[in-house]
């Protein structure tokens, strides 16, 4: 797959695809060229990964080259002069627009100049671009007042003269509000009404949007005051994976910045971090001094450190959405009403329940005007009624929050780490569950979860993992890598799934199989010829082969492995 759209997150393979999520947009997507999808916003609180996911799509997308057309546009939090945002909103979408028609990937993040896309419109008779060039043109040495008319519509023009599909996305739309300026010196108000635009294109069933915020409140107040909310439906996005996804981003993270942990202490992680992506990201960089994250005690405390020492990237992430709100509430009882709330987040609460749990000395309509002011923060959401609330379902919040506010509270510091390790100790009494978590995600993550269970046995026989194997010398593991190149005699390149290398100069190679049915000789034959080439390249090694095959191995498959002394296996042990 290509990444013409260079994706927020980095490396592809740190992206986890969201099952529920790419479900429902798939579904929404295919039904683009049938007219019947509606325009929708992305509601979630930051870092919840709506960027990765809107980038993901435009990628998948253009690679499919199917019948939507991809547009992306991020609005950037910096100032800029009406002419020229139309210009470039303009440009990127005919460069992107070009770039889909050739299969260029290069014309996504550099778009081409205006006299550039009009001669591709002169060349290849698309006459949409040639006038809107020319008129681009004709404006700049007039009033400008068309140029942004022809931007923002322009996907839905080109949608209806031609006859295709765009897929119009745009990122943290909110900032439409508040950088776009009528005058190029700044001097005066931003265009509060830029929104405003897509009034009529936001219907659009050619051309429909997807638009994302980071400000929640924000969004929606844009979308009622110039959208007209029912326009846009709201698809709401929590910022957690399920535990199994949460898992296999543990996975991801540790093996692509070579962090050692253990398939043990990948669950705990991912527990601690309650399947929060960005929680997992930063656990696994964190410039904790400590961080051993293949012990229990250095994954509570290098969890613990990111959330409490106002140096680490979570602390500072958070610090900027915790400033905005304490402008709302900056005062004790506020900070109490948001604590008692974010914990008991199973139910609604009203101004007099909440005055009566928390005792407070003041009014039900006091407490009822601060909790609006929460909203408007997006720290609580509305509840069934006007007068309900509940607090938000994440969890990251608050312990954030309990660490910035219980002991102005209470009097009392809180240590999570007491909870971390009581959170741990009732995971490891669960051993079902723990190895169920291990073994639901094998399929996706084999490779890496052998490849880690190698790394941090010490000094094991390889029949702990596979039968049939008849060395029995205790292997101390000093090199394991995964899908390894190799080379044949002919130039043609061949992977290795697990390469382990051990210090008495053993080397153990695997091939994994992820297959739902059985594997047969033929599968063998290959990968004893891979082991083959690998023996002649490193001929002082000793090579101890191995399959681990998922959807079990047929009888001829069995007796060709037992000829060959390799190995087999059908599942992973767990050493926990």
């Amino acid at each position: 797959m290509q990444y013409p759209l260079n994706e927020k997150i980095g490396y592809p393979d740190l992206f986890v695809e969201r099952k529920k999520e790419f479900d429902s947009f798939n579904r929404w997507i295919e039904n683009i060229p049938r007219r019947l999808s509606k325009s929708r916003v992305i509601l979630a609180r930051r870092k919840s990964g709506k960027t990765a996911l809107v980038q993901r799509l435009f990628n998948q997308l253009w690679n499919q080259n199917g019948a939507v057309i991809p547009f992306y546009f991020h609005v950037a939090e910096t100032k800029i002069w009406y002419p020229n945002f139309a210009m470039q909103y303009y440009r990127a979408f005919a460069s992107q627009y070009i770039s889909f028609l050739e299969r260029d990937p290069k014309l996504v993040m550099n778009p081409l100049p205006l006299d550039e896309i009009k001669a591709y419109g002169l060349t290849h008779s698309i006459k949409l671009l040639v006038d809107d060039i020319n008129l681009f043109q004709q404006e700049m040495n007039r009033g400008h007042d068309l140029m942004w008319e022809a931007a923002y519509t322009a996907p839905h023009r080109f949608a209806g003269v031609y006859d295709i599909r765009f897929l119009v996305i745009i990122d943290e739309f909110q900032y439409l509000t508040k950088f776009i300026y009528p005058d190029s010196n700044y001097q005066t108000k931003p265009i509060e009404s830029m929104p405003g635009s897509f009034h009529y294109v936001v219907e659009s069933k050619i051309a429909p949007m997807l638009v994302t915020g980071s400000y929640i409140s924000w969004l929606m107040e844009i979308a009622f005051e110039y959208l007209e909310a029912g326009r846009l439906s709201n698809w709401y996005m929590s910022p957690y994976l399920s535990p199994e996804e949460g898992l296999q981003a543990v996975y991801n993270y540790a093996e692509l910045y070579r962090e050692p942990i253990t398939n043990e202490t990948a669950v705990l992680i991912n527990q601690l971090c309650l399947s929060d992506p960005f929680f997992i990201s930063c656990v696994i960089q964190s410039f904790y001094e400590g961080r051993a994250l293949d012990t229990t005690k250095g994954v509570i405390n290098t969890v613990n450190y990111e959330i409490t020492d106002q140096r680490s990237e979570m602390s500072l992430t958070w610090a900027e959405y915790i400033r905005l709100a304490l402008s709302k509430i900056n005062d004790v009882n506020s900070k109490h009403i948001l604590l008692h709330l974010s914990k008991h987040n199973d139910r609604d609460w009203t101004p007099q329940e909440i005055r009566e749990a928390l005792q407070l000395e003041m009014s039900a309509t006091e407490i009822h005007k601060k909790m609006q002011l929460m909203v408007e923060a997006d720290l609580l959401e509305q509840g069934g009624s006007d007068i309900r609330y509940h607090g938000l379902q994440d969890g990251t919040l608050y312990l954030i929050l309990r660490h910035r506010f219980e002991e102005e509270i209470t009097s009392y510091a809180p240590d999570l780490r007491v909870d971390f390790r009581a959170e741990v100790e009732q995971l490891k009494r669960d051993k079902k569950r723990l190895t169920g978590m291990l073994s639901n995600l094998t399929g996706k993550m084999a490779e890496n979860q052998l490849a880690i269970a190698f790394r941090s046995q010490k000094r094991f026989v390889l029949s702990t993992y596979f039968r049939g194997v008849m060395d029995s010398t205790r292997l101390n593991m000093i090199d394991v890598r995964t899908r390894v190149m190799i080379q044949r005699a002919d130039g043609k390149n061949q992977e290795l799934d697990v390469v382990a290398e051990s210090s008495c100069g053993r080397v153990v190679l695997v091939e994994v199989k992820k297959w739902q049915r059985k594997i047969g000789p033929t599968e063998v034959d290959d990968f004893w010829e891979k082991v083959q080439i690998y023996q002649h390249q490193h001929p002082d090694k000793t090579i101890l082969p191995a399959i681990l095959s998922l959807g079990g191995f047929s009888q001829p498959a069995s007796d060709l492995c037992e000829r060959h002394e390799i190995g087999l296996a059908e599942t992973i042990v767990w050493g926990l």
